[in-house]
């Protein structure tokens, strides 16, 4: 197999010519999990693709999501049973096919609060198996089990089941979304599309009534372009709004925004072997694994403030503490939040905003339009869907052409899929060969997967690289180079928060690892001590700028606290 195309300020620069170049066929909009399924899903289709993004790859709601690969439980509650169907589908073509390295399977436990609970959420269960079994793909995923109060207490000592009547184990699988974004986004590379981050479009190109390109400023260098394409795709999520301003009118979707704040605790804080779940009254609360760690979210609540950088308060964080406390032994306490982070979802409202209404009863399916010819928009959806939302986006896209074939997305596996499986096999000789512990390779395959090798080559050549990060050791120093000239990382920001998770995974949120991830990123990108200074100075604004949001009671406050911290572009 030829080596992937790496993205880096090179690819970047190429792309952003190729793109102003010539009239392309798909223009996405977009750089979250939809617009780069759309972009892959368009270039693999034979279509000249490119795609822009405002800011990072992933760098708003794709980064922010519980990280789970999940049919959607409670939807079979309302009786959806094809959404949950097609999500089990696509669960398990990720984690059988596309991207065996990045999703895994992952344990819950369903606490039993009162005896009658277990034949009605056993059958939910066993259907939720049963929907999964009768999709195009292998399961992939152990089928629910029953257990009973002292096979809980041994799986889970620090649950509290003096009031349980046993639980419910079942499977879903996880993923972090952030790598997955950026996977996807230079699979579409490898396959000939042009990405380009920290790039805005500015304006739509019309002539004779139909979008026809658009107007965009590189943000880095501050320079105007224009991109002509037959078909631009607009994928800007909770963003979709202020597209359609753009265009003048008020557009054919109406898209609110809901928050859902997760904290970040120690694994040692809950003894269990595996992660649970229960209903809340507004929503359902999950405790998931997480490596070292536990995510526990979410929350439900309407967003209407700054959608780049949505703040959590300390009522979310109470409410989730209060929450998770119900089932525990041991309480937590805000003294255990090792991280906190906020995302937005992007919920389909079925006609214009009207005052009130609760962001819980709003549609998590995705709607594509085009409200003037050459012009799609979508918007809703999941992350386990993207796959499905790009191809709907781009069938779309081409409806009016000839020959153009059909997507073949769920026959193209990721970058770093193939290799994964026998890279894993030889993981002890890998470790060897590198120096490394064989607990270091098995971090490094569930991150790059068969792409392993060009990080141990990156080693190889320089050796110093094998260190761990002083204060992130859960991270090589090669990781942060590998991020750079290949992952499409530009600024400090982009490494510590997705590339890495150290700005959730670490007590002091990336504050300590920021200047030795700045020193180590500034050698590949040239970076004077000034732009280093500028980095890390950026980085530590927005770390206390969100712990002051944290400490507010109200989203208002929250939100006050949060955007004093200016975007570095």
């Amino acid at each position: 197999m030829t080596t992937p195309i790496a993205l880096n300020p090179a690819s970047r620069a190429a792309a952003i010519s190729s793109m102003s170049a010539g009239e392309l066929d798909v223009l996405v909009v977009g750089g979250g999990i939809v617009g780069v399924g759309a972009a892959l899903d368009a270039v693999t289709r034979g279509l000249s693709t490119a795609l822009v993004e405002q800011r990072d790859l992933g760098s708003g709601t794709s980064s922010r999501s519980s990280k789970l690969v999940h049919g959607g439980l409670r939807y079979l509650e309302m009786f959806d049973f094809a959404l949950v169907k097609e999500a089990l589908e696509e669960r398990g073509l990720l984690l059988t096919r596309l991207a065996p390295h990045l999703v895994r399977p992952v344990p819950f436990l369903y606490p039993l609060a009162k005896a009658y609970e277990r034949p009605y959420v056993g059958a939910g269960l066993a259907l939720y198996d049963g929907l999964a079994m009768a999709g195009k793909y292998d399961m992939g995923v152990p089928k629910h089990k029953h257990l009973f109060r002292k096979q809980l207490a041994r799986m889970a000592p620090d649950i509290r089941t003096d009031e349980l009547h046993g639980a419910i184990r079942y499977y879903d699988c996880q993923v972090d979304d952030a790598r997955l974004v950026m996977t996807i986004a230079r699979t579409a590379a490898n396959n000939g599309a042009h990405i380009a981050t920290r790039t805005k479009v500015t304006g739509f190109l019309r002539e004779g009534g139909r979008v026809v390109g658009v107007r965009a400023r590189d943000l880095e260098n501050g320079v105007d372009f224009e991109v002509r394409a037959r078909s631009v795709i607009n994928a800007a999520g909770v963003w979709t709004d202020q597209i359609q301003e753009m265009m003048g009118g008020e557009g054919a979707l109406d898209v609110d925004a809901s928050k859902g704040v997760h904290l970040v605790v120690p694994r040692d804080r809950i003894r269990s072997e595996c992660g649970f779940i229960t209903k809340t009254e507004k929503s359902v609360l999950f405790v998931i694994p997480w490596g070292r760690h536990w995510i526990i979210g979410t929350t439900d609540t309407p967003w209407d403030l700054d959608r780049a950088h949505p703040a959590a308060s300390r009522a979310d964080i109470d409410y989730l503490l209060g929450h998770v406390n119900r089932l525990l032994k041991v309480p937590l306490d805000h003294e255990d939040v090792e991280g906190v982070y906020a995302g937005l979802r992007p919920l389909l409202k079925p006609m214009r905003k009207e005052a009130g209404g609760e962001t819980t009863k709003l549609s998590r399916e995705h709607t594509t339009v085009s409200p003037v010819p050459g012009l799609v928009l979508i918007a809703g959806g999941k992350l386990t869907t993207y796959r499905v939302m790009g191809r709907d986006a781009v069938d779309m896209a081409v409806r009016e052409r000839d020959q153009v074939r059909g997507s073949i997305t769920d026959r193209v596996p990721l970058v770093g899929a193939y290799g994964f499986e026998t890279r894993t096999n030889q993981r002890v000789a890998l470790a060897r060969a590198a120096g490394l512990e064989i607990g270091r390779i098995d971090h490094l395959l569930g991150r790059f997967g068969g792409l392993v090798d060009e990080v141990l080559s990156l080693i190889q050549e320089r050796p110093e690289l094998a260190r761990p990060l002083a204060q992130a050791e859960e991270y090589l120093a090669a990781e942060v180079v590998y991020a750079v000239t290949h992952e499409g990382a530009r600024h400090l920001d982009d490494v510590l928060t997705r590339r890495t998770r150290i700005s959730i995974e670490t007590f002091d949120r990336g504050v300590l690892a920021a200047r030795e991830v700045a020193s180590l990123m500034a050698q590949e990108l040239g970076w004077d001590a000034g732009v280093a200074d500028s980095e890390v100075d950026h980085y530590l604004r927005r770390v206390e700028a969100e712990r002051q949001s944290q400490r507010k009671l109200t989203d208002q406050e929250a939100d006050e606290a949060r955007v004093q911290a200016p975007e570095i572009v």
